[in-house]
């Protein structure tokens, strides 16, 4: 997108703030969201390119308060300023004649304060033209399948109290994954503002080393208790279960949370584990839905300890508590998970017998109130013996809490961090990704 065209949009969406504000009564409150981007799509199999395309897309969602009733109106956002005023107008005069019909809302959160913010981060992306020939460069003679998405993605905010916020990034990430005839394969993820082929020639080294590592028979283990070593992108799919009848406020409070137990200091976990949310990253907005500015680090478990929960206002005024700007559904939104001491080199003898497991899949809650976690093994994982990787596992069911692996089982986490972006594109591209070691756990739990 050029810097012009960016320049409109940003003009377009505060003329239509401006408009509602002059549009609305001193009795109706509003908000407004926008959501857009400007991304090339790039879809491959088999080191092939199978589509390829650009979308210019965007929303906006109108938000309209009055004597304790709310509703909403969604709608496309082009950033013509005629078109979109219309949209939006005709959105205000629906939503005025639906108000009185809805039921009050007795948690209503109003807009309220003067938060502005502004933030625009340009990166350094591939050309489309040069997409193919670059990712595909080191991969022409393997079954190469992946998901490249580049551009800008637009993020922001108005209300009737005057708080303003536009988020703008230009980012990439390259979803992929190589795989052999067997059908073993290795899945990895690459990501960033500024493409970096030397990054990317790493990476897939790495992946042609365990490519021969998959080649050799795999092994079926008995269900059993492993000594088992979590790569990064492993952490992450754990982690983000945290996001999901975890760290909310609203879920402690009415009783829906898998910290229940360390909120009331019944458990403790490791003090090796320690997580925070880090908005210092720049990867997304520190605005929420209200407009309301997140701190820019906050930690929620330090050294195993629940130290803070994640609170909208909303939560707040129903449990009389105080709001963090956390968003909507209380979830991490650009989590940071602390190192420990293990180093990239001792991986492999610390685990000496044991698994290695670079990806889990098919998460859920089997027991949510004693934090049990059932999932599956998925992708390049082998079983070491004695220091030494010997084959590729059949996949594996889990099924263990997280009062074990992140507390008296959890033995280390390694000395480094890996960024594992978030590479959803339903409704759009997703912004940000967890930061995150790798950790070694005693006696983990596979039960199929």
């Amino acid at each position: 997108m050029k810097i012009e065209e960016l320049s409109a949009l940003e003009v377009s969406f505060n003329q239509l703030i401006e408009s509602l504000l002059i549009k609305t009564t001193d009795s109706e409150k509003f908000t407004v969201k926008l959501s857009s981007e400007r991304s090339q799509f790039t879809r491959l199999n088999h080191a092939r390119v199978r589509q390829t395309g650009y979308v210019a897309d965007g929303w906006i969602e109108l938000t309209l308060m009055e004597d304790q009733h709310n509703s909403f109106r969604q709608f496309p956002f082009t950033g013509n300023w005629e078109v979109d005023w219309q949209a939006t107008y005709q959105a205000l005069q629906d939503l005025r004649e639906e108000l009185p019909f809805l039921p009050i809302d007795p948690y209503l959160v109003l807009p309220s304060g003067n938060n502005a913010s502004r933030e625009v981060k340009s990166g350094k992306l591939l050309t489309t033209e040069a997409v193919a020939t670059t990712v595909l460069k080191l991969v022409k003679d393997l079954d190469f399948t992946g998901l490249y998405t580049g551009g800008i993605v637009i993020k922001a905010y108005g209300d009737s109290s005057g708080q303003k916020h536009w988020f703008a990034t230009e980012s990439f990430t390259l979803d992929y994954s190589l795989f052999i005839t067997s059908g073993q394969a290795f899945k990895g993820t690459f990501a960033g503002s500024d493409w970096n082929t030397e990054a990317y020639c790493a990476k897939i080294n790495e992946a042609k080393k365990q490519l021969k590592m998959l080649a050799r028979p795999a092994k079926e283990l008995p269900p059993g208790h492993y000594k088992t070593y979590f790569a990064p992108a492993a952490t992450a799919d754990l982690l983000m279960m945290l996001s999901w009848g975890g760290l909310s406020e609203a879920d402690i409070q009415q009783g829906n949370s898998a910290l229940a137990a360390l909120w009331r200091q019944e458990k403790q976990l490791s003090p090796v584990f320690s997580v925070k949310e880090n908005f210092q990253q720049g990867l997304v907005p520190r605005f929420n839905e209200l407009g309301e500015m997140a701190p820019s680090e906050l930690y929620v478990i330090e050294k195993g300890m629940l130290v803070n929960t994640l609170v909208n206002s909303r939560t707040a005024k129903e449990y009389e508590k105080i709001a963090n700007g956390a968003n909507s559904p209380e979830s991490l939104r650009s989590p940071e998970v602390g190192t420990g001491n293990l180093a990239f080199e001792q991986i492999i003898s610390s685990l000496h017998t044991g698994l290695y497991v670079s990806n889990l899949h098919y998460l859920n809650w089997s027991d949510r109130h004693t934090g049990r976690i059932t999932g599956m093994t998925r992708y390049a994982c082998f079983w070491v013996e004695n220091g030494e990787i010997i084959a590729p596992i059949e996949n594996l069911r889990f099924d263990e809490t997280l009062y074990h692996f992140w507390g008296d089982n959890l033995v280390d986490m390694t000395n480094f961090q890996e960024f594992i972006p978030e590479v959803s594109t339903y409704d759009g591209r997703q912004l940000g990704g967890s930061l995150v070691p790798g950790m070694l756990v005693e006696d983990f739990t596979y039960t199929l």
